[in-house]
């Protein structure tokens, strides 16, 4: 008997990502799943539902019926309460969940008996780098911010040598060297710019300096990274030390980029009011943790702010901003982890709770929350 897995609508008013595209729609149909969209699935991304059709998956317009009768949920976002309760226990939940701030959904998905996959909590190892959808999605989000950043400023990128004289390029600032972070870097170097860069990890200047960034340092004592390559916390003594040490950079600076995140916890503030004030007016920063609470103090979600001639950007999902691509590398991550799992003999998907990555993502199963950390909050 065939899997059915589907694919439901976002529900969230401003995402324009779709979790399956037609191309791997034909990959997962290949293995012998069944394949159910709501209809206008990809209507924001580029694909009509005669698309995902031709590609073997069929389009659903009763949105409810098709998430009763699936075997596995596939979504961007968390579902919302009311899709919740139309799963049928032992289905499959596979979105971004949120989990550390979405407790009461973790729990509501335990008691429904769903087995719910968190794709944040996918580990960074070898192994599961084809299904990370927090890098893919944050090398987006570095490059869309690079290009919200230029159009938001008043000056262009590169050097420039005109017979009218010549422009110096823009310095370019950009706080924490994730993944996000690298692909600012290297988005803004591609454009022109001079760009320098601080994360808390010395481990990472390596990259930066590989990029042709300058990487700042600014002694904030003993750091360093996860298990699974997250910057740990700051004390509030080292959160201190290294606000004085970028002010002297960001008051220098035409753009600033903000890149740092602490997985399962609140986003540092690293950009006080105070460093504002003391920016040229005609600068720009964006806030890339303003889902996660934000950088930079003020700082709102999808405006863009004006303090004292300094512009803030909060747009909350860049990733979003070009859903295309978007689209497309989540889709391929989501086809990674379904056929990393599936059993061609049975042809189903299996959830072997013993391996790594299973072991990681895997947050609620059999009418419980079985994510060690999630059980223990």
């Amino acid at each position: 008997m065939q899997m059915t897995v589907v694919f439901p609508k976002e529900t969230h008013a401003q995402e324009t990502r779709a979790a399956l595209t037609p191309e791997l729609a034909t990959k997962l149909t290949a293995l012998g799943a069944k394949i159910e969209i709501e209809a206008g699935l990809g209507r924001s991304c580029g694909h009509s539902d005669a698309d995902y059709e031709k590609a073997g998956a069929t389009a659903r317009a009763d949105r409810a019926q098709m998430i009763q009768g699936a075997d596995i949920v596939v979504q961007v976002r968390k579902p919302v309460p009311g899709d919740v309760s139309l799963m049928r226990e032992g289905a499959v939940c596979i979105a971004l969940l949120d989990p550390f701030q979405s407790r009461d959904l973790i729990q509501a998905l335990a008691q429904r008996g769903v087995t719910a996959i968190s794709l944040e909590m996918v580990p960074r190892s070898t192994r599961a780098q084809k299904m990370d959808v927090l890098s893919s999605q944050a090398s987006l989000a570095g490059y869309a911010a690079v290009i919200a950043a230029a159009e938001q400023s008043g000056k262009i990128f590169p050097m420039m040598m005109t017979p009218a004289g010549t422009i110096k390029p823009v310095k370019v600032f950009i706080i924490g060297a994730g993944v996000a972070g690298l692909q600012a870097i290297a988005t803004a170097k591609r454009l022109g710019a001079k760009v320098e860069a601080f994360d808390t990890r010395p481990v990472v200047e390596e990259q930066v300096r590989s990029l042709g960034a300058k990487f700042v340092k600014i002694d904030v004592g003993e750091t360093g990274q996860t298990e699974g390559g997250y910057a740990k916390a700051l004390t509030d003594e080292q959160l201190k030390l290294q606000r004085e040490g970028m002010a002297r950079v960001c008051a220098e600076s035409d753009i600033v980029i903000t890149a740092a995140q602490v997985f399962g916890r609140r986003a540092p503030i690293l950009l006080t009011s105070e460093m504002l004030d003391a920016m040229k007016p005609g600068s720009v920063v964006v806030d890339l943790a303003v889902e996660t609470g934000g950088n930079v103090e003020g700082v709102v979600a999808d405006q863009i702010s004006d303090r004292k001639g300094v512009k803030i950007v909060g747009t909350a999902n860049l990733p979003g901003t070009v859903p295309v691509h978007a689209s497309q590398m989540f889709a391929s991550n989501i086809t990674a982890l379904l056929a990393e799992f599936w059993d061609k003999e049975s042809n189903a998907f299996k959830l072997n709770l013993d391996d790594d990555i299973l072991k990681s993502c895997v947050v609620t199963h059999g009418g419980r929350i079985v994510n060690e950390k999630l059980a223990a909050t």
